[in-house]
């Protein structure tokens, strides 16, 4: 019933980023399973009230809150309960290399890239959520996983959708507790018997969030509350964003370059609005293997937590009768300039991603804020990618300067445009 519990073991998590919606997500399937998991370690940003409230119902050994003026408030709210806990980005960070089963990484932002680190340092299997870090760090990222005998399983829908679909139902080679028998790599279940060179391309797909019909001429008028209303998932209010633009697909093609170690030419993007198949992976033999399921990350979480097994946690199954039809339709670039951007940012190399992702999480921050209007996110990135040097991202201070540099030239631009 759940993959890879060994002996009736409950696996041990650490969550990152616990107050956000991948976190009461990976919790939620926690209390489901309460035989399957224990939870050792909870982080926080700022909602330290929320975090209390998950400490006392899950009772971990410790915990960590980002935000270091809501210290003594999360201490008295946990008292009397032997739960540790501590502040500040540099301790939290830390609390990802305790070692545990897994660490569930679903900080948004690159915000999340150190504790990512820390956990690929000390050897850790990573389910990752935050995809800012392969697409501002990917080099590092990956070569630090691969030094350390880390891991990392995509939680992304469409990510774990071409990991199951590609790797992740393959059981070969590994051992029967779960562990891998052969060398580990990225994505796990890569083994000298699955070679890259098996698959024609991949295909992630893309619901078109909830301008995908609008006219052209009315994206003037989008207001936030309108592009963070989105029609298939719930998701937070940047990530949101970043579906309407699509810039959330253009991030997840970077990411799925690192992930595969794919070129950008050999992964696809449709735009399928019913969003029942959540990627394909093309086979040079002509088969076509495609990975279908509701719209609920909790499916991908839960894969990510029972790998290389699966996870009965009572999930509403696909209603492909209701569903009715299924229809895809290629990507407008006029309609999604945030896309084009991204491919882009991923064809030129070097530090243009991390340019990329630090001008958008400016840019949606400023429109969240009614800042600047909607159309004015692409054109705030595609500003900052032709203005910021390009610079070396081989440590993660290269990352950070260069990120910092970014947001600099894209505050700039916004501030141009108020």
């Amino acid at each position: 019933m759940f993959g890879n519990v060994r002996s009736g073991v409950a696996k041990r998590l650490t969550i990152l980023g616990s107050t956000g919606s991948i976190g009461k997500s990976t919790l939620a399937l926690v209390r489901a399973c309460p035989e399957a998991f224990s939870v050792t370690a909870l982080v926080a940003g700022q909602d330290w009230k929320t975090l209390a409230e998950q400490a006392l119902a899950f009772q971990p050994s410790i915990i960590g809150i980002a935000d270091e003026a809501a210290l003594d408030s999360l201490r008295d709210a946990v008292a009397g309960h032997g739960i540790e806990v501590v502040a500040g980005a540099v301790n939290c960070a830390e609390l990802a290399a305790m070692p545990v089963d897994v660490v569930v990484a679903g900080i948004v932002g690159l915000a999340g890239l150190p504790s990512v680190l820390s956990a690929l340092g000390a050897g850790q299997t990573v389910a990752l959520a935050n995809k800012e870090s392969l697409v501002s760090a990917g080099a590092l990222v990956t070569g630090l996983a691969q030094a350390n005998g880390g891991r990392l399983i995509p939680v992304d829908s469409e990510h774990s959708a071409i990991f199951q679909c590609w790797m992740g139902w393959v059981h070969h080679g590994l051992e029967r507790d779960g562990t891998a028998a052969a060398t580990t790599t990225v994505c796990s279940a890569m083994t000298a018997e699955h070679d890259p060179a098996s698959i024609r391309r991949i295909c992630l797909t893309a619901s078109g969030g909830p301008f995908r019909d609008t006219p052209l001429g009315d994206f003037g008028t989008i207001t936030p509350a309108q592009a963070t209303a989105h029609p298939n998932w719930s998701m937070g209010r940047k990530i949101s964003v970043d579906s309407a633009t699509m810039m959330n697909k253009g991030l997840e093609v970077i990411e799925a370059a690192w992930l595969f170690d794919l070129p950008s030419a050999s992964i696809d993007v449709l735009v399928h609005p019913e969003v029942a198949i959540h990627g394909m992976v093309y086979f040079n033999d002509g088969s076509v293997i495609a990975q279908l399921g509701t719209a609920d990350m909790k499916t991908p979480i839960s894969y990510a937590l029972a790998w290389p097994g699966r996870l009965n946690w009572n999930p509403e199954p696909l209603d492909l009768v209701t569903i009715g039809s299924l229809n895809f339709k290629p990507v407008e670039p006029a309609r999604y300039p945030c896309f084009g951007l991204a491919r882009q940012a991923l064809e030129a190399g070097g530090g243009m991603p991390t340019i990329l992702n630090a001008a958008n999480e400016v840019a949606v921050a400023a429109f969240l804020d009614q800042k600047i209007g909607f159309s004015d996110i692409s054109s705030i990135v595609d500003a900052s990618l032709e203005k910021t040097p390009d610079a070396s991202t081989d440590t993660v201070e290269d990352v950070m300067a260069l990120d910092g540099a970014a947001r600099r030239m894209a505050e700039a631009t916004c501030q141009s445009l108020v």
